[in-house]
């Protein structure tokens, strides 16, 4: 997971400067993030369907080499195309990454521990976003950008080979059946669902005829891959799932949480940049409020979950902090108090530290073990597509609102807005007279608060479902010995019936046993998994 976050975020405090030097423009900027979203998000759902019929050890080793290869060649690009193109290659071994690396936590710790677990993730992936941008921004400021891009190989080395020396989990082999069928329609939906939404209102007009087909086409495209889902023998997604109402209502809240995360990471750096006028390592060092915010309340939750047992009252206040945080970050401008900033972003990280890593959590304690991988990955899966869709949409507003904003500036000052460059282009401020600049900061402040403004309905709506979410005691578990609870008893159950059919008072007594025994697990399983027993 480190090597994952630390690929993906090194690059975030230096992407205004790499678009820039590839001549690249706003919508640039957005599909570079996007094109790798895109390809997570599609891709996740497809590795937690493999999780759960082959070796997931291997899974998460060949999604390390695949993203490491994505990163390597995304450092070569010569142009924003090319960079988009590797980023999506990066995409599909994160997809694996963020997936996997769930479910073999499940593997080895019960959900009761769990939490303690989830919050040293969080605290993981909280240093990986300090990190990341901070070092991201001495190696743009230093040997160049295109640096950004290798400093995770060493990283995945070391984590490829410590995996190989102490994970051990066992494989349950069964026949595989991959649903390609259902896979490529959810690609194919998802993509164009993603693509109408970036490039709507910038290529063509929202209710322009091109706009109105690709709707409908998404809409048929996943309307049809429901329908394969179905039907499959091995669904990507099974259908099945939306009966547990733990899973749908994880799935609703996890979408605003993707577009807090997603959404602030990208443009939080455009607004220190090009509305404060700081460098790259300047950029990352001003998003550490927001990070310590993730960084402190997952470690301290999943500490105090795991003692207690009690998760959802933390979660209810994670949800509201998380929406109280992004309402502030809409009132900013490109001459807020930075104190301001910083307690408004520490605010929404602690909601996100506190609500992000929990809602797999409770997922894979509210479902059969055996669908742990497919129900991990599709909570991951609607975070990664509302993070996607949250970023598109929050493009194609700020590139929107800036033309706007620079426009009427402009004319207010007599000048012609092409002095800004012009095209969409984005600007170097360095290069603008000093009216000009103030005009541009300007701007992006008041755009990049507008597109918080976005995500507060979003939040809003977390708060909702959480709040509805089934106060499931946590089980004392892992999916391994769950599993095997499942396969066993069964095969004792033969044995003993067998030996009392043959008139073995042994045999008989081991009956009893295990019928009082599968009596018990299913009381407790019935606690944790009311839901999943119902559907």
């Amino acid at each position: 997971m480190f090597v994952a976050m630390l690929a993906s975020t090194v690059v975030s405090s230096s992407l205004p400067k790499i678009i820039s030097d590839l001549g690249g423009s706003q919508s640039g900027y957005t599909w570079v993030v996007t094109a790798t979203l895109l390809a997570t998000t599609v891709s996740t759902p497809i590795w937690g369907k493999l999780a759960d019929l082959t070796n997931r050890k291997l899974l998460i080793q060949l999604s390390l080499v695949i993203f490491v290869v994505g990163s390597g060649l995304a450092g070569l690009s010569q142009s924003t195309e090319m960079l988009i193109f590797f980023r999506v290659l990066q995409g599909l071994g994160a997809g694996g990454l963020t997936a996997l690396v769930q479910v073999a936590m499940a593997d080895i710790i019960p959900p009761r521990d769990r939490g303690r677990y989830m919050g040293l993730l969080g605290a993981v992936m909280a240093v990986a976003t300090v990190g990341g941008p901070l070092l991201g921004g001495v190696i743009t400021d230093s040997v160049g950008w295109r640096w950004n891009f290798y400093i995770s190989v060493p990283f995945a080395v070391a984590a490829i080979i410590v995996l190989q020396r102490t994970l051990h989990i066992p494989t349950h082999k069964r026949k595989v059946t991959i649903d390609y069928l259902g896979a490529i329609l959810i690609a194919a939906g998802v993509s164009l669902l993603l693509i109408w939404v970036s490039l709507a209102g910038n290529q063509f007009d929202w209710g322009s005829v091109v706009s109105i087909v690709m709707v409908v086409g998404a809409v048929v495209l996943l309307g049809l891959a429901v329908l394969v889902e179905f039907r499959a023998k091995e669904p990507i997604i099974p259908m099945s799932l939306f009966k547990n109402r733990t899973f749908w209502l994880a799935i609703i809240a996890s979408i605003s949480v993707g577009v807090a995360m997603f959404g602030t990471s990208v443009f939080l750096s455009q607004y220190m940049q090009l509305a404060r006028g700081k460098t790259p390592t300047e950029s990352g060092l001003l998003t550490i409020p927001m990070i310590a915010g993730v960084l402190l309340s997952s470690v301290v939750i999943g500490q105090i979950i795991s003692r207690t047992g009690k998760w959802k009252r933390y979660m209810v206040v994670g949800s509201i902090l998380l929406t109280i945080g992004l309402a502030l970050m809409g009132t900013i401008r490109y001459d807020t108090s930075f104190w301001l900033v910083f307690l408004y972003m520490f605010i929404m990280g602690a909601g996100v530290g506190m609500v992000m890593q929990n809602l797999v959590l409770i997922v894979q304690n509210a479902v059969n073990p055996l669908q742990i991988g497919t129900a991990s990955a599709s909570v991951a899966f609607f975070r990664s597509l509302g993070g996607t869709i949250g970023v598109s949409v929050m493009g194609a507003v700020l590139g929107s609102r800036i033309t706007t904003l620079v426009t009427e500036g402009m004319a207010k000052l007599g000048i012609d807005p092409s002095a800004t460059g012009g095209g969409g282009a984005i600007p170097n401020l360095a290069t603008l007279p000093a009216p000009v600049r103030t005009i541009v900061e300007s701007a992006y402040g008041e755009a990049v608060a507008d597109v918080f403004l976005l995500a507060v309905p979003l939040a809003v709506i977390s708060i909702i479902a959480i709040a509805f979410l089934p106060n499931l005691k946590l089980g004392t578990k892992t999916s391994v010995e769950q599993i095997a609870e499942q396969e066993t008893p069964g095969e004792t159950l033969i044995a003993a019936s067998a030996a009392e059919i043959a008139g073995d008072p042994i045999g008989e007594a081991l009956l009893d046993e295990e019928a009082g025994r599968r009596g018990d697990a299913g009381a407790d399983a019935g606690d944790r998994v009311s839901d999943t027993t119902r559907s």
